[in-house]
């Protein structure tokens, strides 16, 4: 490719043994198209993207203009492509398969292109195909090991696979033998977006009736843990509520609602993430660091609560980082949702931020930990022996209380994958039934006998542990 720009060739041809090849260069001034190809036994070849594929072609792919944009923006304003067939490969023996036609296709365009709204469409044709279909990808690392995420496989008839996949890499289709599914993740995807649906529909259910419960019935007799708690809520309530509308929404094909939508889901989990920092600085303050006063308390970490997230978010949109995106299920069935686009945006926002807040949050919950194992060895030397069950209950509510839960994603590796895609969903989706209960349980247990919430004014408040508390 190199050569080819120096000398201001636009195609090349390779040959190396058994791989055929095409390189392909449009220039910057020439206009963005969708890019077909196809291959017969001895060449590949540029084909017309407006007519069908030919019944004798063994393979034929549709690259959308999208992805070479995506080029463009790497290499000066040049989309370059290389498509490329490799015959034998070979295969894991140790798994149940083979290669269709022996036959695998390679296309790269010198950028990372992924996470396409138009997907790329391959067409595999054999004739009287028999066993089941798979269309898998190979990222060109390491030893060949086939993966089937990020593709969708259709068999269209008794002769054609048609493989929609939202990146480049190397592609096959494999065949394993009748009554053998490769696609072992489908019942997975599906289950878990089960959950979720069901989880986040709940949560919100519970959210809802403890905030109509505090703003209604008990918000004057409130104390500052409490509201504290009910901002939360709300938070939670809201990110529930745009990620159960969130494909709804996509599948309008409204650009302004998709982004709307994204940017709420977006600042709502990013608020949630605020409110457990702030759940674990109020324990702070209230039982480690012991008369502390501070001036308008609630105001000012209400505000800041509600209020930090939203630069982040603004930074977001302002780059136009909410966009929809395509999310193939091992089925085949194909879902939209609106969401960050860019991997690199959501890594530093999300993961970054959640990271801090994480290694806050837990320092805190050790150092409350600590204490309370420690006064339980004294009371017990006074008779007053805690219970396993409360011991239990307190661990498990400030794991709720400061999204600890969340820490689980950072598990979803090698043989902890699946295990904890379904830890993750069932802890994170009832998370809002989960704290109601939390909710009700403090309230069942103290109201009418005394109020945990400190000393306080209008415009001072200072914290204090009592010996009570």
């Amino acid at each position: 490719m190199e050569e080819m720009e120096k000398n201001n060739i636009s195609s090349a041809r390779i040959v190396m043994g058994d791989v055929i090849g095409l390189l392909h260069i449009q220039d910057e001034n020439t206009e963005t198209r969708d890019a077909c190809y196809s291959s017969d036994p001895n060449r590949i070849n540029v084909a017309d993207c407006q007519s069908d594929p030919k019944t004798d072609i063994p393979w034929s792919v549709k690259i959308p203009s999208e992805a070479s944009n995506k080029s463009r923006l790497k290499n000066h304003g040049c989309a370059l492509l290389g498509v490329l067939r490799f015959k034998n490969m070979g295969k894991d023996e140790t798994k149940n398969y083979s290669v269709l036609n022996n036959e695998v296709y390679g296309i790269t365009m010198r950028a990372n292109i992924s996470d396409l709204t138009n997907n790329i469409e391959m067409f595999f044709k054999q004739k009287d195909l028999v066993g089941e279909a798979s269309c898998s990808s190979w990222d060109g690392k390491g030893n060949l090991t086939w993966t089937t995420s990020g593709c969708e496989t259709v068999k269209i008839d008794n002769n054609t696979i048609k493989c929609s996949c939202s990146h480049l890499t190397f592609f096959a289709v494999l065949m394993s033998p009748p009554g053998v599914n490769l696609n072992i993740t489908a019942s997975y995807v599906e289950s878990l977006s089960f959950i979720s649906s069901i989880g986040c529909g709940i949560s919100m259910f519970f959210l809802s009736v403890a905030l109509f419960m505090h703003f209604l019935l008990r918000k004057a007799k409130s104390n500052q843990a409490t509201k504290i708690l009910m901002n939360m809520f709300v938070a939670l309530f809201l990110l529930n509520l745009s990620f159960l509308s969130n494909e709804s929404v996509a599948n309008t094909e409204d650009k302004a609602a998709c982004v709307f939508i994204a940017l709420l889901m977006h600042y709502s989990m990013l608020a949630t993430f605020t409110w457990f920092f702030i759940q674990a600085l109020h324990m702070y303050l209230w039982l480690i660091r012991q008369n502390v006063t501070i001036a308008n308390y609630m105001r000012k970490i209400t505000v800041f609560g509600w209020i930090f997230p939203a630069p982040m978010v603004i930074a977001v949109v302002s780059i136009g980082g909410y966009n929809t995106r395509i999310i193939n299920a091992m089925s085949g069935k194909t879902s939209q949702m609106c969401w960050i686009t860019d991997t690199l945006i959501h890594y530093v926002v999300n993961i970054g931020y959640y990271i801090l807040v994480f290694i806050f949050t837990t320092g805190i919950f050790i150092t409350i930990f600590t204490r309370v194992v420690q006064s339980r060895r004294i009371r017990a030397t006074d008779g007053k022996r805690s219970t396993f069950r409360k011991q239990l209950m307190m661990v498990l509510s400030l794991f709720l209380l400061f999204g600890l839960t969340w820490a689980v994603a950072f598990f979803g590796y090698g043989p902890m994958l699946i295990p904890s895609y379904y830890i993750f969903t069932v802890l994170n989706s009832f998370q809002g039934f989960f704290l109601f209960l939390y909710y009700y349980h403090i309230h069942k247990d103290i109201e009418g006998h005394f109020s945990d919430d400190p000393e306080r004014s209008n415009s001072t408040t200072t914290i204090v542990q009592s010996r009570i508390n």
